[in-house]
């Protein structure tokens, strides 16, 4: 899908009609989509798909009649009812006439700049306006791993009231979701670090400030996430630890009770035998059946005081 935008008097629009200036969002573009954009503006159109394939890595690459930037983006997919974050590439490429914007889906991060939510935003000002990008998807960053946070704080409360599978498998996936933002910021880390040095990007005073805003973001959202991650690690071997234990306890008293019932069970079955009833004690006496059955009763008796004495129960 091809999306136009252009701002004009300071408010975004969306035409029809490719303008110099303007702002081009190719959303999960189709072959023919890509071939167009990239005759249209003597685009290698590889650099057109490599934001399409979700294991490509960020990078910035600079030909004669353009500017390749690929970063990672945060974006929440749907796994079993539940909401979860991870990665994908986005690529933003800018020309002499106009700025092109490449990713698989929509998300929250250029959708801010299409419903007109950011300030002082020009398509015109295409250095900035990649500044801007990149600053949004820092902030993104850092409100997602929020949320991340919040999330794991619920969870571990579940937890602490009953130790299920659901739990621990929620808290593995937002552990998954902060290993794919740690790697991708640190990613995106070497292409801000890229651009600072990159002369041709930089083409307006300000945007040297917004850079060095934008890296700064992305250390914080880096922090972040390590801090969350150790966080979360360190909660799924606490609880790992605990349901452990808890079986070994159960384990225990099970063995426990096994040992204090088959006493009774060795007894009846020593006067289950078939043998001579001369030889067995208390076979002719009327209170024989009650005084074996006491007798039973009163040795597990005295073998579960003993266990509860070592605290086996």
């Amino acid at each position: 899908m091809i999306r136009i935008f252009k701002t004009e008097e300071g408010v975004i629009h969306q035409t029809d009609e490719i303008e110099n200036g303007c702002w081009i969002a190719l959303i999960d573009p189709t072959a023919t989509e890509i071939l167009e954009i990239a005759e249209r503006f003597r685009v290698d159109p590889d650099d057109l798909r490599a934001p399409l394939d979700e294991e490509e890595r960020s990078r910035i690459e600079t030909e004669d009649n353009y500017t390749l930037i690929l970063v990672d983006i945060p974006v929440i997919e749907e796994r079993n009812g539940k909401d979860w974050y991870e990665t994908i590439p986005m690529g933003i490429i800018t020309t002499d006439q106009a700025m092109i914007t490449v990713c698989l889906e929509e998300t929250a991060v250029l959708s801010a700049f299409m419903d007109g939510r950011v300030r002082d935003f020009h398509t015109n000002m295409r250095t900035r306006f990649i500044l801007q990008i990149l600053y949004k998807n820092a902030s993104q960053y850092l409100q997602y791993l929020r949320v991340i946070d919040k999330k794991s704080g619920v969870i571990e409360k579940k937890l602490h009231q009953s130790t299920r599978n659901q739990e621990l498998i929620e808290l593995l996936e937002l552990e998954k979701s902060l290993v794919y933002f740690t790697t991708s910021l640190r990613a995106n880390e070497v292409v801000l670090e890229k651009l600072l040095r990159n002369e041709k990007i930089k083409k307006y005073p300000e945007d040297t400030d917004l850079l060095e805003d934008v890296i700064i973001e992305n250390k914080q959202a880096i922090e972040m996430a390590n801090i969350y991650s150790g966080i979360l690690s360190g909660t799924m071997d606490a609880f790992a630890s605990v349901i452990s234990n808890n079986l070994n306890i159960v384990m225990k008293f099970l063995a426990t009770i096994t040992i204090v019932m088959s006493i009774p069970t060795m007894v009846s079955s020593f006067y289950g035998m078939n043998v001579n009833p001369a030889g067995m004690p208390f076979s002719q006496s009327y209170w024989g059946f009650t005084i074996v059955l006491v007798f039973a009763v009163a040795l597990s008796l005295l073998v579960a005081l003993l266990f509860s004495k070592k605290d086996l129960f």
